[in-house]
């Protein structure tokens, strides 16, 4: 458990420091492409989300480069927590790179988080206390080779048409592309958690099971829908986004499916933890999606627009981006 659970944290702090590193890397992309062109014609969609274009611009920057390799550090991580400990448990400790993501943000992003933000931090923070606390042993994981195939059907309905759902919203689509990514991110826990041919290692059983596939289309979909997020939105907005959907389904799925287990007694702090975890998670998306809404009312003062910084990547001097 002590292993899973250091896994786990260490996975957190990735994901949470790439977050803030990728969005370093989105705004300074979209800040050259506008000091270049003088207009933000290319960078944005008709329906005012980031192009394809901008996306792979921001990609090229060395700061979101070094955030996709903690990305991938934090990945390796996470996959481990989640063969060594319960989904509701693993989900839910890594889905504390908001606090992460959060305090670096201050500093990188030029973030003021408020009174309320804070509060539903140390919410967080406590709820992953009581969850630690009550947690019992893993699933087995062994699951029918049918249920592969269809987390696989799920995996590509949810990232092609969150895709698709997402260039639609343009830039109304911040929580959503969150939420999507974090869903992605949560069915690759469960295609981990499920996979064949691990225990013992077999190559042949890995690759033919369709589980692998999900993991794959789950982890690249989830990962472009979080950078569309990063562009058009608060980071902290769209992180929280993120944890629920990582967080609530696959812990749900373990318990009711993969034998997930609470401590004999402790299932009602269990379930206080976690509740309290995706409250509070809700609540840091709420106060900062209120607050940017606020923000973007401005803009033609004091906000983007002053700078022909397109409204999606604000400048993060000075304020919430």
């Amino acid at each position: 458990m002590l292993i899973g659970l250091l896994t786990a944290v260490a996975a957190s702090i990735c994901y949470g420091s790439g977050s803030v590193l990728q969005a370093v890397g989105s705004r300074k992309s979209a800040r050259r492409a506008a000091g270049a062109t003088g207009h933000t014609s290319g960078q944005v969609t008709a329906h005012g989300g980031p192009s394809l274009s901008s996306t792979a611009q921001a990609a090229m920057t060395w700061e979101f480069v070094v955030g996709t390799v903690l990305d991938f550090v934090g990945f390796g991580l996470g996959a481990l927590a989640a063969r060594l400990l319960p989904l509701f448990l693993s989900q839910t400790v890594i889905s504390a790179n908001l606090i992460i993501t959060a305090v670096l943000s201050v500093k990188l992003l030029g973030i003021r988080l408020t009174r309320a933000e804070w509060t539903s931090i140390a919410v967080v923070c406590s709820a992953l206390v009581l969850l630690a606390s009550a947690a019992g042993p893993e699933g087995s994981g062994h699951t029918p080779l049918t249920t592969h195939w269809w987390l696989l059907a799920v995996s590509v309905l949810l990232m092609a048409g969150g895709t698709v759902l997402v260039r639609l919203l343009g830039a109304r689509a911040a929580i959503v592309a969150g939420l999507l990514s974090g869903l992605g991110f949560g069915a690759l826990g469960v295609g981990v958690r499920v996979l064949n041919g691990i225990d013992p290692f077999d190559l042949g059983a890995l690759l033919a099971d369709p589980a692998l596939y999900a993991v794959l289309v789950a982890g690249v979909g989830g990962m472009y829908l979080h950078t569309v997020a990063l562009q058009i939105g608060s980071v902290n907005g769209a992180t929280a986004a993120l944890v629920v959907g990582e967080t609530v389904l696959p812990g749900m799925i373990g318990v009711w499916w993969l034998g997930d287990a609470s401590r004999p007694g402790f299932a009602w702090l269990a379930v206080t933890g976690f509740v309290l975890a995706v409250s509070g998670a809700v609540a840091v998306a709420w106060f900062g999606a209120a607050e940017d809404t606020g923000r973007a009312g401005k803009t033609g003062e004091d906000g983007p627009a002053s700078t022909d910084i397109p409204a999606q990547t604000p400048e993060p001097a000075g304020g919430r981006v």
